[in-house]
């Protein structure tokens, strides 16, 4: 069957809280009339990005066309949860005309590219690209490292280094991966810096890999989708930090460098309180990424709060449903070894603080 034929795929990857939900939002606000099904893969128990897709109040934007498979890996679960949700969408009766995957932040892109050589999905279904959000920000402030192969080279050298850095890997092979980044938060960082980074970024890059400067995802859908890349029939050129385990859709890639758990939260009397809080929890224990919602005293609407590093976005989102459950919930995301009862105690404290 051709490429015509099938129904094109975009696969989004990029590190955690690197824009990827803002651009999908965007996608689907404009996405013009197109049927666009959703796959969203989280790291941790709770859906908070299908929430946030859900409670955008997206015309056309079905809830039956937001599918989410939670606490796993996709490139991991292909034969149990990936592959089913494919077919499915393949044979509805109104099939999309475009599936949009956004992957976990600490997902690899190329086993999933992969997935789509199975005979279940290969002559319906083209990965039409795969897009990589990289943070701005991050990058500026070196918490990747620009050049892969002397850290390597060092890494070889030093057998102090004999490990891998797990988000190096995973931002590496995010990358290599790629058929267009997009360097978000360009507004962030300013014209010159962004300039800097996208030529930095352009030598790690195959040929013909373009870096695009956006901010809050903003970007044309029409040059997103229809990169007409087929990248599952190119896997050769996108190599991969893990490439002996490409053949094994049961391995484990180091998830056990990462850890996440939920804490609830009482309602907030002040949510710029709550905020200087989670900063000084990831201060303390290294945490990458929080995302959530909470209740605020007297307000109708839900509070959303969304966190890389020590950088936070707050906003309100959609009123509170009838008989809705409010209790306030937030995934904290880290490497291994991160003090689960020492965060949870820290926003305990505050809670008691706020009440006092």
């Amino acid at each position: 069957m051709s490429q015509l034929s099938k129904i094109p795929a975009t696969v989004i990857t990029g590190f955690l809280g690197a824009g990827k939900t803002t651009l999908i939002r965007h996608m689907l606000e404009n996405a013009g009339g197109k049927r666009i099904a959703l796959i969203i893969n989280e790291f941790g128990d709770l859906g908070i990005d299908r929430q946030i897709v859900n409670g955008c109040g997206i015309e056309g934007c079905d809830e039956d066309d937001v599918v989410e498979l939670a606490n796993g890996c996709i490139c991991c679960t292909v034969a149990d949860d990936f592959l089913p949700v494919m077919e499915a969408l393949v044979e509805r009766d109104n099939p999309p005309d475009h599936i949009v995957i956004e992957t976990s932040g600490l997902a690899l892109p190329k086993p999933l590219i992969r997935a789509f050589n199975w005979p279940e999905i290969k002559t319906r279904v083209t990965v039409d690209g795969v897009v990589a959000v990289v943070d701005g920000p991050a990058l500026a402030a070196g918490q990747f490292a620009s050049n892969i192969a002397a850290v390597q080279a060092q890494r070889q050298a030093d057998e102090s280094l004999d490990h891998d850095n797990p988000l190096e890997e995973v931002f590496t092979d995010q990358l290599l991966a790629a058929d267009m980044v997009l360097l978000n938060k360009a507004d962030v960082i300013g014209e010159a810096e962004s300039a800097r980074l996208i030529a930095e970024l352009s030598e790690k890059l195959r040929p013909g890999v373009h870096v695009v400067a956006t901010s809050h995802g903003n970007i044309g859908v029409d040059v997103l989708l229809g990169l007409g890349a087929a990248a599952e029939d190119d896997l050769d050129v996108r190599p991969s930090h893990h490439e002996h385990h490409d053949d094994d859709h049961h391995h484990d890639h180091d998830h056990d460098d990462f850890d996440s758990f939920i804490v609830e939260v009482p309602v907030q009397q002040d949510p710029a309180a709550l905020e200087a809080r989670l900063i000084e929890i990831v201060e303390a224990h290294n945490v990458l990424r929080i995302k959530g919602f909470v209740e605020v005293a007297g307000k109708p609407m839900r509070h959303v709060v969304q966190g890389v590093g020590t950088r936070f976005t707050r906003y309100f989102d959609r009123a509170w449903a009838d008989g809705e459950d409010r209790q306030g919930r937030l995934v904290v995301i880290g490497q291994a070894g991160i003090d689960h009862a020492a965060i949870a105690n820290a926003l305990a404290e505050d809670a008691q603080e706020s009440a006092a």
